[in-house]
């Protein structure tokens, strides 16, 4: 396993982790994704030990905290040899204060968050969301709090603005607040929004990427091909409707591409899908998602080896959109580009 540092921290995260989301499988949305119990989920995190992969990733909503607590059960015993990332912020009730990231929210939800993991501390606390009613100061002095309580190793967000970002990175540079060392995102071959803002603001900020549904959003399963409907079985047919949105000819186009580079390296298309994802900047760590332990094989077959650099080059190209305002004056004319030139030609 090739381990990578995490932002600019100190801490050295696998360049594969696991995401469990598809741990318990209680829930409309989030749980909708696998019913891995406390007996397979412990035999998955061996074989994620075994091969190095010892990052793994969960989140308070995911089966209404029972994700946690399949996670918590399976590492029982050997805590020190994992590193633990969870996220809140998203509703978990109904009550007024049962979302968001208020210090009330933030105090609380940590503490029920240690208790169903079984630990003392999170190596990595993210905020699932932004919150806008909430003053950034309150948000990062309880984070900063809770750090240094030692309830939290280190701190990151998933899914903000690159405003959100850059607004939150300045507060704790003025107080001398714990600083965010993680975004974690959605990125993959059919949706690289990621590279326009928020990648650049990664490299000059010092964030690790950590990469949410590099499958996008189980569609490069190599399941989905021009001509053929959704199989059985599929989680798209109760999803697709929550996560990012692909047009048919991209997929298709982009899959098409996968099939020949799968047939020249002998590889499945899901691991050249995730071996591309390794290759780009800022990426600390992509996770990925099993619902049982071929998956989560196959999955882990996405290293220790390398695309050539022809067949970047292609996927690159049959993947990639027009950039939207202000990036694409900088493609298209010579005196932009010299300014600000894009991370990607």
């Amino acid at each position: 396993m090739e381990y990578r540092q995490l932002g600019n921290s100190g801490l050295r995260v696998p360049a594969l982790s696991l995401g469990t989301g598809t741990f318990a499988g209680q829930g409309p949305l989030f749980g909708a994704w696998g019913t891995i119990d406390t007996t397979d989920a412990t035999r998955m995190i061996d074989i994620s030990l075994d091969a190095g992969m010892n990052m793994f990733d969960s989140a308070d909503v995911y089966s209404d905290g029972a994700s946690e607590q399949v996670l918590g059960q399976a590492i029982k015993r050997r805590r020190d040899q994992v590193i633990l990332s969870t996220k809140l912020a998203l509703p978990m009730g109904d009550g007024a204060n049962d979302f968001g990231t208020s210090r009330h929210r933030l105090i609380t939800a940590t503490n029920a968050a240690l208790k169903r993991l079984n630990t003392d501390y999170i190596d990595l606390l993210q905020l699932h969301a932004f919150d806008a009613f909430t003053p950034v100061e309150e948000t990062l002095s309880a984070l900063d709090d809770l750090v240094r309580a030692g309830k939290l190793r280190y701190i990151g967000v998933s899914n903000f603005a690159s405003w959100q970002i850059m607004k939150s990175i300045a507060v704790s540079e003025r107080h001398g607040y714990s600083r965010y060392v993680a975004h974690q995102v959605y990125y993959s071959l059919v949706g690289r929004d990621y590279e326009w803002d928020l990648m650049p603001l990664a490299q000059d900020q010092g964030l690790g990427a950590l990469v949410w549904s590099p499958l996008g959003w189980g569609r490069l399963t190599g399941k989905i091909r021009r001509g053929t409907a959704i199989p059985k079985g599929s989680r798209l047919h109760e999803t697709a409707q929550f996560g990012p949105p692909v047009e048919d000819a991209l997929l298709y186009d982009i899959v098409d591409v996968l099939d020949d580079i799968a047939a020249e390296t002998g590889k499945t298309v899901p691991q050249i899908a995730i071996n591309w994802l390794l290759c780009r900047p800022t990426i600390a760590s992509v996770i990925i998602g099993a619902r049982n332990e071929q998956q989560l094989c196959d999955n882990l077959g996405a290293i220790g080896w390398s695309l050539s650099d022809e067949q970047v080059a292609r996927l690159d190209a049959v993947s990639k959109r027009q950039p939207p305002y202000p990036h694409y004056p900088y493609y298209a004319q010579e005196g932009f580009s010299r300014l600000n030139p894009p991370l990607f030609s």
